[in-house]
């Protein structure tokens, strides 16, 4: 056989995936459990704003409705178990505290939905904020202990509930570090980011990473406090 035969064999390798190839997210329906709370409020608000079909949730149905008629850009609001059911992909934005409970009663609710973890583990004290290891490693490894019927992944930890929140701004300037198990479910996170103007979603690597992403927080407090500023992050050269 000659080396031409040879070659004439041999399959054509498939050229990579452009990482910016992202699927279209628009007709997801988003869940977001603690949307009553300044986190989940923020971001209801920025995908709604952008045109994505919102449900807030709350541990109250009533608080929930309140909170949805607040923010507006067709918003519905309803208790957590009746948000989870509807979504098609759940953002976690629950205080840290409750978060192990919540999820915990929701299994069968987030049952083979798409799940976005977006709690911080943080404690404070006089000297400030700083970061709490859970058992699991992460609030987005509990998440999939307590989830192994659906699919977990981790983001939209250090955003600024006051940009967020501020009808005065029209774009987010910052990254958003996704995390998560699975190449199309976070390629479906950071589309989603992308949907906010201003933001980017980007690959951050898989949920054993994600402690080191939502210990962050404590040192963005931290920047904030010294600079009276909303500090958010960019990744360079990508």
């Amino acid at each position: 056989m000659t080396s031409s035969d040879s070659a004439a064999q041999t399959p054509a390798k498939a050229p990579a995936k452009d990482p910016w190839d992202l699927p279209d997210v628009s007709g997801l329906v988003v869940g977001v459990l603690g949307g009553t709370g300044p986190q989940g409020k923020g971001l209801a608000y920025r995908l709604a704003r952008a045109g994505q079909k919102v449900i807030i949730g709350s541990r109250a149905a009533e608080r929930a409705r309140a909170a949805a008629e607040e923010i507006g850009h067709g918003v519905e609001g309803a208790d957590n178990a009746e948000c989870a059911r509807r979504s098609d992909l759940v953002i976690v934005a629950v205080p840290w505290d409750g978060h192990g409970k919540t999820l915990e009663s929701l299994r069968e609710e987030l049952a083979g939905k798409l799940v976005v973890d977006c709690v911080n583990p943080l404690g404070f004290d006089k000297k400030g904020a700083y970061a709490i290891k859970p058992e699991e490693g992460s609030a987005a490894e509990q998440a999939a202990a307590l989830l192994p019927d659906s699919r977990v992944t981790a983001a939209f930890h250090h955003l600024s509930a006051a940009l967020l929140q501020d009808p005065q701004i029209e774009e987010i300037d910052t990254d958003v570090m996704v995390l998560g198990e699975e190449r199309a479910d976070v390629e479906a996170v950071q589309a989603l980011a992308g949907r906010i103007p201003g933001m980017r979603g980007i690959f951050a690597g898989r949920l054993r990473n994600a402690h080191q992403v939502e210990s962050l927080v404590a040192n963005l407090i931290s920047v904030n406090r010294r600079y009276k500023a909303h500090a958010g992050l960019r990744v360079t050269d990508v």
